[in-house]
């Protein structure tokens, strides 16, 4: 696979996210762990070096998983994780954060390692920021950890672009990571532009378009009762039909050249720089070796040109509850 660069991390350029192994959109009793070691093993073999997780999947569930599939095969693989969303107190005892404190980042290191079964994390991000800790402070922790061996590097996850360069300044940051696909855009006006100056890689998590660029998806009939989508605002009313005109585009386009609809809208990432690298989350084999083809897919210049010009998305990228933690 050819390879991305986030700051000084050298990765398969397309990796593997990990959330839907926790459950985030299927009820913990249609979870099979088996299943996702297996597609985290497929995944290795099709020769994916970057799995994502984070702590509050589950909480903990997803890293357990991802510490037991890469069991003996800790150095073919990068991995990422997250802290911040939980706040853990000195008793062991944790609740919801948003938290960023030192003593909060350390207690999270130490556990995310441990369920790891690892040394050392590859890439450790800070979830959402904590309004009530200067970034600087955040980052002058992680740079402790850098220089003790606990983490090789660090990130953002959903921050503004005034909170990178803070970021930045105190110790360079390898990667942010920040939804984008064919129907979320918001990062090429400002974000982008920051970390190309800056020298630091771009994660996009949620690369399908949390399932609807697969074509799979054409009513909110086809998601569970328990399913989060059947809130979001890309996902219901007038929204979600104007929002299936994108699908219909995309699924066009990937019949011309013989690729799925999730082919497609991956290959059209991967247009967008060696700087970027997705992380389309699945927890079937069936699902994993069909992003990973899209590492094959070529788009001509007309199709990129059609792929750009499209309809922007219907409604916002998540409810009022979830946008209030992504900085703007």
């Amino acid at each position: 696979m050819i390879k991305a660069h986030l700051g000084n991390l050298e990765v398969g350029r397309i990796g593997l996210g990990a959330m839907t192994m926790a459950g985030t959109y299927t009820a913990e009793g249609g979870l099979d762990d088996a299943e996702s070691v297996r597609t985290i093993h497929r995944a290795l073999d099709l020769g994916v070096t970057h799995i994502d997780t984070a702590e509050v999947y589950g909480p903990f569930h997803s890293e357990e998983i991802v510490g037991q599939a890469v069991r003996g095969r800790r150095d073919q693989v990068q991995i990422a994780t997250k802290f911040g969303i939980l706040a853990h107190a000195a008793d062991g005892t944790f609740g919801m954060g948003p938290d960023g404190s030192g003593g909060n980042v350390r207690r999270a290191v130490e556990g995310s390692l441990t369920r790891l079964g690892t040394d050392y994390i590859d890439l450790f991000y800070q979830h959402r920021m904590d309004p009530g800790t200067p970034i600087e402070e955040t980052v002058a922790t992680l740079a402790e950890l850098i220089a003790e061996g606990k983490i090789r590097h660090y990130g953002l996850s959903e921050a503004g672009a005034a909170t990178i360069r803070r970021a930045h300044a105190v110790h360079p940051m390898a990667a942010l990571q920040t939804e984008y696909s064919l129907w979320t855009r918001d990062v090429e006006a400002e974000i982008l532009p920051v970390l190309r100056e800056l020298g630091i890689g771009f994660v996009p998590y949620s690369p399908l378009g949390h399932g609807l660029l697969t074509g799979q998806i054409r009513t909110i009939e086809d998601f569970p009762d328990d399913d989060w989508r059947k809130t979001n605002p890309r996902f219901t009313g007038e929204n979600f039909t104007r929002n299936l005109a994108i699908v219909d585009e995309v699924t066009a386009i990937g019949a011309e050249i013989g690729a799925t609809p999730a082919q497609t809208a991956i290959a059209w990432i991967l247009t967008k720089g060696d700087d970027i690298a997705p992380i389309p989350g699945t927890r079937r084999i069936a699902r994993v070796e069909e992003n990973i083809a899209a590492d094959a897919v070529e788009l001509t210049a007309s199709q990129i040109e059609r792929l750009d010009n499209l309809t922007p998305a219907a409604g916002a990228r998540h409810d009022e509850t979830n946008m209030a933690s992504v900085e703007q």
